[in-house]
């Protein structure tokens, strides 16, 4: 005998089945969405090479990554302590340090940016007050690539902030701004560091055409004589053992007589010129740091200053001055031609 089965009970038992399988979706769907670990700051972007006016940059996976610069604060819409950076990875974790007060707070880099070359770090509102940065004017900072734990990376995920570090000592504060000051404004280290030209035997034999633009980058320059003229043969004489034109050496009898005695007396004659000006100053005027040495030679030929390289940058500097009244003039000079970073130092 067949029990009826009323259409009531089927229609139920459908629902239940339905609701079951889609909360088992849902369930699913948010257990993508909380991932947490490492696999949560995936996938990682680093991107093109873009240009900012005249400058590169080239973003790059750099896990030392440690510079000093400027940081400007970003829009009251950004949210979370956050930053935006040129190079480095999307999403990665840097701490950043105000070169002021030594505050050191933990950052999550999620931007490109800032689209301002001598800018190093956007900040999010939010971090530039862990930080204690005002958004009047750019603060000098340092910004260093680290690998927090998990727990603070979540927190800045989701729109926390992890515990400041323990403020950097003043020794290492001082190191820091003047690693700053010396390449400021700042640029972004070149792929291929431009070879500085090196004095050759020929260069030495050709005088001065061969001579004079590496002169005030290269120690040996200043170590001899300042060629002059045909006196150059003098100056070169003892670097080099066999001297094409020294017709002076064959004859015994003449060596001796008529080369030697005007030779001592020329040498003299040749250093005065420009060599003494430059050493008795006391004051000199830094303009800027830069990684190409073509930008570092037409700036300095715009202003009226040298270019030297004493570590991995081509500095352009002006004077030296006797006293800070010129050195203030030619400070003034150089911020009205747009480099407002530019200062006085004393020559040591």
């Amino acid at each position: 005998m067949r029990l009826p089965v009323k259409p009531a009970f089927g229609l139920a038992c459908l629902i239940v089945l339905g609701a079951g399988g889609a909360q088992a979706a849902d369930r699913k769907a948010d257990e993508v969405q909380t991932r947490t670990g490492p696999a949560a700051d995936y996938p990682v972007v680093i991107g093109n090479p873009f240009t900012i006016g005249d400058t590169v940059w080239t973003p790059n996976d750099q896990l030392n990554y440690d510079a000093v610069g400027m940081a400007s604060v970003g829009d009251v819409a950004l949210s979370g302590v956050t930053g935006a950076h040129k190079t480095l990875p999307l999403p990665s974790y840097v701490e950043v340090t105000n070169l002021q007060t030594g505050r050191t707070a933990l950052v999550r880099l999620e931007r490109r940016g800032p689209l301002i070359n001598s800018v190093l770090v956007e900040l999010s509102p939010e971090a530039a007050r862990q930080l204690g940065i005002s958004a009047s004017a750019p603060a000098a900072v340092r910004v260093r690539r680290v690998n927090p734990p998990e727990a603070e990376r979540a927190a800045l995920r989701q729109g926390g902030e992890a515990p400041l570090r323990m403020d950097t000592p003043e020794g290492l504060l001082q190191v820091l701004r003047r690693k700053l000051a010396q390449q400021s404004p700042l640029l972004p280290p070149p792929s291929v560091p431009p070879t500085p030209p090196v004095p050759t035997q020929d260069m030495l034999a050709k005088g001065p055409s061969a001579m004079a633009r590496p002169a005030k980058e290269l120690p040996q320059a200043s170590a001899a004589p300042a060629p002059v003229g045909k006196s150059t043969v003098v100056s070169t004489a003892p670097m080099r053992a066999p001297e094409p034109s020294g017709q002076v050496s064959l004859p015994s009898a003449k060596a001796p007589a008529p080369v030697p005695p005007p030779r001592p007396a020329s040498v003299p004659a040749a250093k005065p010129p420009a060599v003494p000006s430059a050493v008795r100053g006391t004051y000199e005027v830094q303009v800027g740091a830069f990684s190409v040495e073509a930008n570092a030679r037409a700036l300095a030929k715009k202003l009226g200053g040298r270019v030297e390289k004493p570590g991995g940058f081509w500095l352009v500097r002006m004077g030296p001055y006797p006293d800070s009244a010129k050195a203030g003039a030619a400070l003034e000079k150089a911020r009205k031609a747009g480099y407002t970073d530019a200062r006085i130092q004393r020559r040591d």
